[in-house]
Order: C-alpha cells, then structure tokens, then sequence
C-alpha cells in the first residue's frame, strides 16, 4: 500500500484557511489532523472537531514529550499538530490535511521532506485587514499584530510548493483541489495503476479468444 499524502495548508492569520478546508473536506475523502492550541474558542468552535483547546501548561508537557510534530508560538498563543494521529493515517495510505501556521508548516517539512506545502494569500493586506475587522474576535492591536506578522509571513511565500489567492472562495476551493488531483496523479503514486493497467484477467483473455476465433471463422466463410 502506498504511504499517503500530506498536504500542509498554511497563511496568515484571517486569510480564510478554515473555510477553505471546510469547503475541501465537503468532497474529498482526507484525514483532517486537527490540531492543538493554547488560544480560547472562537464562537462556534468546538473541542476535538475545531481544535484541542489545552492550557499552556498541558501543551508545554506534550512538547516535553516530543509528542508533535511540528507546533509554534504565534501572538502570544501556542499551536500544534500531535504527531501520532498523522503518522498513523500516512501508514495506512490515507491522504492527511493540516491546517496550520506558516512556523509549523516549515517544520513538518523538516521533519517530512515529502509534504506538500500550499501557502493562502490574501488579494491585497487592506483586505486582509477587512477580514480581521470583520471577523471581530481580536481587539485593535491584536489585529495590528496580525497585519504585521502577514507582512513577514507572505514574504516567505517563495519556500512552498503552490501559492493560492483566496480572492473569489470557490475559485480557491477549485484551485485547491487541482493541487490534491495533480499530486494524486503524479507517476510514483501510479504504480498500482500500472500494474493493474499490465495485468490480464484469464477469463476475460478466454472470451476475447472464442470472439477471435468466431470473427476468423465468419471471415473464412464469407470469402
């Protein structure tokens, strides 16, 4: 069985990662790794379906425990991905998404050379800005914080593997799963369909050969 997967979804804070994802998981079969933070709850989020919302002290004993594979400290809160769960889903040849800041995304591909990292951008910072107005769950200087931290974020754009703009959603959602098709395509990953492409079925060749032997026969008797 091939080892799956892992896509690696990252941008700057309010850029729409969560929708886009969202949207993905509507129509493709993933293993969503939902990760773990020291931030509170945004309305209508959930624990173990959102996040793992954990104190500080909780995700400072799983780092001890070297039990993530990637996490990081942004704006004051911690986030991570445990490792096991995505380590588990790859092994069994399931496509794994993850969801996660631009910090973390750089680690899992130190850790999994293989990932796929795809990096959100917004159209432009002013509407990033409208986003995070918007969105009203930051106080003033936190989003100023924010702005600051996507300046220094989409300049490192140029260490992934696809840029997307998340101007129009469904544009984005589209664009997004062309990478997911194209990468399931890719000729290393093909190798079962290869195989499967050269094999014969014995009772199929037993029929093809009565077929041809009755066209030969037609053939002879109409000459």
């Amino acid at each position: 069985m091939s080892r799956g997967n892992l896509f690696v979804m990252t941008g700057a804070s309010g850029v729409g990662k969560g929708t886009i994802r969202g949207r993905l998981l509507e129509y493709h079969r993933m293993y969503y790794s939902i990760s773990m933070t020291t931030r509170p709850p945004r309305p209508g989020e959930r624990n173990g379906v959102d996040y793992y919302f954990v104190s500080k002290a909780d995700f400072e004993s799983k780092i001890a425990q070297n039990g993530f594979l990637e996490w990081a400290q942004y704006v004051d809160d911690y986030y991570g991905t445990p490792r096991e769960p995505v380590e588990e889903a790859l092994s069994k040849g399931q496509d794994v998404l993850l969801e996660i800041e631009v910090q973390g995304a750089l680690q899992v591909k130190q850790t999994l050379p293989e990932a796929i990292l795809v990096f959100i951008i917004p159209p432009s910072l002013s509407e990033l800005r409208r986003r995070l107005l918007v969105r009203g769950t930051d106080s003033l200087p936190k989003i100023r914080k924010r702005l600051e931290r996507a300046v220094e974020e989409i300049r490192m754009a140029d260490r992934f593997k696809y840029v997307l703009v998340n101007d129009q959603l469904d544009k984005a959602v589209s664009d997004f799963a062309a990478i997911i098709q194209a990468e399931r395509l890719l000729q290393p990953r093909m190798h079962e369909a290869i195989e499967r492409a050269l094999s014969q079925d014995p009772a199929l060749e037993k029929e093809l050969d009565e077929l041809e032997r009755k066209r030969l026969e037609a053939g002879e008797a109409g000459s």
